[in-house]
């Protein structure tokens, strides 16, 4: 099979795509024909050999995908060859076949692409697990998500407006404002002309936000946590932008939180909870609540060059790599 290789630690300059063996799937596993692959800035991170999984070289990376199942394990009994699924992988998605937990593996419907299958796991479970089991975001609350046109903060901008909340959107140009307001955003914060506080007390009424999603940590972290009210929740999902420091006192003068969310351990510990956010993102995305959105589209022989508008931070929503036509 194709698939982008990598054969030593380093850049992701040195990934090439080559001929690979066809994966074959462990007793509870499922072999899955690829047909579309998002990348994601942990894909960089990974063959940099600084990711939490340091797969044996050669490997190929990839975190997520859609497909066609073409084979189960003899311990699968949920699922079947000639399923339309996506999956949650260890890595190997950005190859003409990837094999994924069974438990980690979804039927999706008719009306869901595979293009959007493909750029859906990641991106929109990490938000779900963050923002209702985290977060515990309500109705009639204030979202404040930083970094709201990359992949996984436009997912927290529409995955808010799904549970009732009120959105303020942070970004660092008008034009990555304007895709979060085209997604359901009520208000925004341009963090690179304006003071991200100064700006959030005045759209609430000097109360602040109830809950922060921060996938991107860095110097934006402090103002963040001062943009918070009484009893409000900072969400740690990422740090491209840096590891912040958490001044302690500043939690508990103000009753505040600041939560760890990783879509990698939740799924291991709270398979059950995982279960009911796929479920209840899929019935929002049949009622028109979630539309991904998905700016690039490339073949496999372009997959670095997807990666790298990731880690140059040049890129918002996702971008897809398709190994066939759907």
């Amino acid at each position: 099979m194709r698939a982008l290789i990598c054969r030593q630690w380093g850049g992701i300059e040195q990934l090439q795509v080559g001929e690979a063996p066809v994966p074959r799937p462990g007793r509870d596993e499922v072999l899955i024909r690829v047909k579309a692959t998002a990348v994601n800035y942990a894909d960089a991170i990974m063959v940099a050999g600084r990711y939490q999984t340091k797969p044996e070289l050669p490997f190929s990376p990839g975190l997520e995908t859609a497909g066609v199942i073409e084979a189960c394990g003899p311990d699968v009994h949920n699922l079947k060859p000639g399923d339309r699924v996506m999956a949650i992988l260890a890595y190997g998605g950005l190859a003409e076949y990837a094999v994924a937990p069974a438990a980690e593996t979804y039927v999706i419907p008719q009306d869901l692409s595979f293009a959007e299958a493909g750029a859906f796991p990641i991106a929109y479970i990490s938000s779900h697990v963050a923002l209702r089991w985290q977060g515990r975001l309500e109705p009639g609350e204030t979202l404040l998500v930083l970094g709201a046109a990359g992949g996984v903060g436009l997912t927290a901008v529409e995955i808010g407006k799904a549970m009732g909340a009120r959105v303020i959107a942070a970004a660092s140009t008008a034009e990555k404002l304007a895709v979060a307001t085209a997604h359901g955003a009520d208000a925004t914060v341009n963090y690179a002309s304006e003071k991200l506080t100064e700006r959030v007390m005045a759209l609430t009424g000097d109360k602040g936000a109830d809950v922060c999603f921060d996938p991107v940590g860095g110097s934006l972290f402090d103002a963040a946590l001062s943009s918070l009210g009484w009893g409000g929740r900072i969400l740690l999902v990422g740090f491209v932008g840096g590891v912040p420091q958490i001044p302690a006192n500043r939690l508990l003068v103000k009753h505040r939180s600041a939560l760890g969310s990783s879509l990698r351990y939740f799924r291991w510990h709270a398979p059950d909870k995982l279960e009911r956010s796929v479920a209840e993102l899929l019935r929002w995305h049949g009622e028109g609540k979630l539309k991904p959105c998905i700016t690039h589209r490339l073949p496999l022989e372009r997959a670095v060059e997807g990666i790298r508008l990731l880690t140059d931070r040049q890129a918002h929503g996702k971008i897809v790599v398709e190994l066939e036509p759907a």
